[in-house]
């Protein structure tokens, strides 16, 4: 199957960003620990950001490849490249004066981010100066995200999925070779990164200019006051700026989480930012290659089975889809909250990481762990609605839960400090998730085949052996004081995850769960 292939191409991918990610981090970690630099940086690296995922690669990617590929289908591609030309016009332009407006204000955006900075003078300034120096960031990934859209429309997937990996390698060159030339030269050695971060931006965008021209789609600019105007009139603009008003308001949901979080981390012990950031990571793992890859695959046939009012098959493709997230992320959920410890020794004690940045950054993924399975579900129930064009739901079950993310903070921060955002985070996203599946099963579109009791006993039990198994590895070895033997640490957790896979899927087997039946059910 065609989209299975492409799902699998952009998993392939997805995990070739979270890996050259994941090394990014670690020489970060290594070579800043967490500091009221690194604070700095990361407070900064999250403006740009954000703004990067509320408006490029959220509300106007999902407003412009629907009009897009609409008008692709409906008018032709000589139709399509004038309306192409015409979305780069506006965007370049508000790109301009948003970069302008960004370094000018970048006080007030680091003040409304993280004004807990302010603790100490160093953090703050530096903040700020990076922030000025990355704004532009959002500039180039704006038009990433408008180059991906267009091929991505023409099925050309595997460009505009593998950008992300330049990114992490520019930033992985800064780290590595940047840093201590800075260091040498008598400056501070994590501006180097916001060289690495600018850098990556236009490998990103680069990398895209071939493929546009070769398909003749590479969008014109135009710079006078009069194809401004006649840009902004034309019909296709007008239709992704309405659209893009209401997928801003579910796109910012999650980004004013984002902010609110990190502002009350700010306020917290030094490196409670970066200690988030660090566990953040090591989550993206399994939400992305869980998530993201059973989302892109199930949307477009749960789409066409909507379409053709064949509610029994939509209600499979559901239940084919949860059980997969059951039979994989809860096994993950467990690792994160049996086995943080050991997975963060590992990957990040090192250089200036410290065995105190070691357990407060392993308290962080632990909060994470509790709404793991939440958090990937959402990824198979959320495309329920949009199947059915249904965005007003999802949206307004993600406020609330908003709302009772921040009523959590106010009891979990005082007792937990930084765990306690990623917890409540956690329990936020089990709410959304089992919220969703209510209203799914009282709407009638989703129908539980027989079966599920024993399924999650069946689950549960494997997943119990494999928790007694982790917490005896995690209790058994002394995975800090490794750090002085860093190879042998590194072989005992790849041979502890192998062997957790084992008995995992072993205990599985021999409880009588198929896993060849997730396969027939996929094709």
């Amino acid at each position: 199957m065609n989209l299975i292939k492409a799902a699998s191409l952009i998993s392939v991918l997805t995990l070739a960003s979270r890996v050259t990610g994941l090394v990014r981090q670690l020489l970060m970690a290594a070579m800043f620990g967490a500091s009221p630099m690194t604070d700095a940086f990361n407070v900064a690296f999250r403006i740009p950001n954000m703004f990067r995922r509320l408006f490029a690669e959220g509300a106007f990617s999902q407003a412009f490849v629907p009009v897009l590929a609409g008008m692709k289908e409906k008018e032709g591609e000589a139709a399509t490249k004038e309306l192409i030309d015409q979305i780069a016009t506006v965007l370049a332009w508000a790109l301009l004066v948003t970069c302008v407006l960004g370094v000018l204000g970048a006080p007030i955006l680091v003040w409304a981010m993280a004004s807990g900075l302010q603790q100490t003078a160093q953090g703050f300034d530096a903040a700020v100066f990076m922030t000025r120096w990355m704004f532009p960031y959002i500039a180039f990934m704006s038009l990433v995200a408008l180059s991906a859209g267009i091929l991505n429309t023409w099925k050309r997937f595997a460009v505009p999925a593998s950008t992300p990996v330049l990114l992490n390698l520019s930033m992985i060159v800064a780290a590595a070779w940047g840093a201590p030339w800075f260091t040498r030269m008598g400056v501070e050695p994590i501006y180097a990164m916001v060289g690495g971060v600018m850098v990556g931006g236009v490998l990103q965008l680069g990398v895209q200019i071939p493929t546009l021209s070769r398909l003749g789609l590479l969008p014109r600019v135009g710079w006078r006051w009069s194809a401004v105007r006649a840009a902004w009139q034309h019909a296709g603009t007008r239709r992704v700026t309405r659209l893009m008003l209401p997928a801003l308001l579910g796109v910012s949901v999650a980004q004013i989480s984002l902010l609110i979080n990190t502002q009350i981390a700010s306020h917290l012990a030094t490196g409670s930012v970066s200690w988030l950031s660090y566990a953040d990571l090591l989550m993206e793992f399994p939400t992305a290659m869980l998530g993201v890859a059973l989302g892109s695959v199930l949307l477009p046939q749960l789409a066409a089975a909507r379409s053709a009012d064949d509610t029994g098959s939509y209600s499979q493709l559901l239940d084919w889809g949860l059980r997969l997230v059951v039979v994989l992320a809860v096994p993950c959920a467990v690792a994160l909250l049996t086995f943080a410890k050991p997975l963060v020794a590992v990957l990040y004690h090192y250089g200036k990481f410290t065995a105190a940045d070691v357990q407060q950054t392993s308290l962080a993924l632990t909060g994470y762990g509790v709404g793991l399975l939440g958090l990937v579900a959402i990824k198979v129930l959320a495309p329920g609605y949009y199947a059915s064009q249904n965005i007003k739901t999802p949206v307004m079950i993600a406020v609330v839960v908003l709302v009772l993310t921040q009523l959590l903070n106010l009891v979990l921060v005082p007792v937990l400090a930084h765990a306690g955002l990623a917890l409540a985070i956690g329990l936020g996203a089990m709410v959304n998730a089992t919220w969703l599946l209510v209203g799914l099963v009282r709407r009638g579109m989703y129908r539980p085949l027989p079966g599920w009791g024993r399924f999650a006993l069946q689950v549960v039990a494997a997943s119990a052996l494999l928790a007694v198994y982790l917490m005896w590895a995690s209790s058994h070895f002394d995975w800090v004081a490794l750090r002085a033997e860093s190879f042998k640490r590194i072989g005992l957790l790849a041979l502890i995850l192998v062997g957790s896979g084992a008995i995992y899927f072993a205990s599985l087997a021999l409880a009588g769960v198929k896993l060849r039946q997730f396969a027939r059910q996929a094709r």
